[in-house]
């Protein structure tokens, strides 16, 4: 009894003294109760027949009929080969990307010639995404200007986002154009946060740049990158369906079709509300249980992990 009055006492002065950060951190709460955790209510849709007119309540349990459905379905393997395909290009492409910057940043002494690269880099990610895949769209028509640089050097131009073979390197290639720089300002600060007397250390024991960068740099950055690996690889399953809803079309359907895009198609399209809460589902659970795995390995071989 006195340990539960302590601890009421102590959070009782605790809320007095930071009542501020109490207050800004309501917004946020908030925010995830209503769209991320009352939401998952619903769920229970992916083991019914759902109907708008029932509600969730008065719909009929169909147990595991559309989890059945979605695996033996004509799409499934298609869907799933593209979703992982496309995933794993943008990480052995994207990830590392911004590392590599903001390494060549950090090692540039012009304070003007940097901060013009920076910003740069960073105005993609502010441009919104409708006008990126028009842009996109406009540049890899036949007309288009990477054509244009085609024909100069001899080759044939054509309307690349209609060649299925074409698509998945415009996605990566202009995903790598829109987060290399927003993506970098995380490894920048952590690179700002590396004690310079380790350099100075370095260059009392005679190592040039290079090395600085494998024993000193490259070290202090580790942490950084462990972390922002395992949040990368919880996404592995969630491709960005909204760039791949504006860039694909029937003829690129076997190499731009990933779950996300299936599921917005049964879902909202075709209105099969149940089905798509299914396939929804085991995305989410295949992300989390990647995130468990990557998160348990990282801690036993670097001791650096989430939790």
């Amino acid at each position: 009894m006195e340990k539960k009055e302590r601890f009421f006492s102590r959070a009782k002065r605790d809320l007095r003294k930071n009542r501020g950060i109490y207050l800004m951190a309501i917004p946020v709460l908030a925010f995830y109760i209503c769209f991320s955790y009352i939401p998952i209510y619903g769920l229970q849709i992916a083991f019914k027949d759902f109907n708008l007119g029932a509600g969730i309540w008065g719909s009929p349990w169909a147990g595991f009929k559309h989890f059945q459905s979605f695996f033996t379905g004509p799409y499934f393997w298609r869907t799933l080969r593209n979703t992982l395909l496309i995933s794993l290009y943008t990480i052995l492409v994207c990830f590392p990307a911004p590392i590599l910057f903001a390494l060549l940043l950090n090692e540039v002494k012009n304070k003007a010639f940097k901060k013009t690269v920076q910003t740069v880099s960073y105005l993609p990610h502010f441009i919104s995404l409708v006008v990126i895949c028009g842009i996109i769209k406009e540049f890899t028509q036949s007309t288009g200007l990477i054509n244009a640089i085609i024909a100069f050097f001899g080759g044939t131009p054509e309307t690349m986002l209609i060649n299925p073979a074409r698509f998945r390197p415009i996605y990566v290639i202009s995903d790598l154009w829109q987060t290399i720089g927003w993506n970098s300002i995380i490894y920048l600060a952590a690179l700002s946060g590396i004690d310079p007397t380790l350099y100075d250390a370095a260059s009392v024991d005679g190592a040039g740049r290079f090395r600085k960068i494998l024993n000193v740099t490259l070290p202090g950055l580790l942490p950084t990158i462990i972390i922002m690996f395992i949040l990368r690889v919880g996404q592995f399953m969630s491709v960005g369906y909204d760039k791949i809803l504006l860039l694909y079309n029937t003829n690129t359907y076997e190499t731009a079709d990933v779950i996300s895009t299936f599921v917005y198609r049964k879902g909202l399209i075709e209105s099969n509300f149940s089905f798509s809460a299914a396939v929804s589902l085991v995305n989410s659970i295949v992300n989390f249980l990647l995130v468990i795995v990557v998160n348990k390995i990282s801690a036993k071989v670097s001791e650096t992990s989430l939790w």
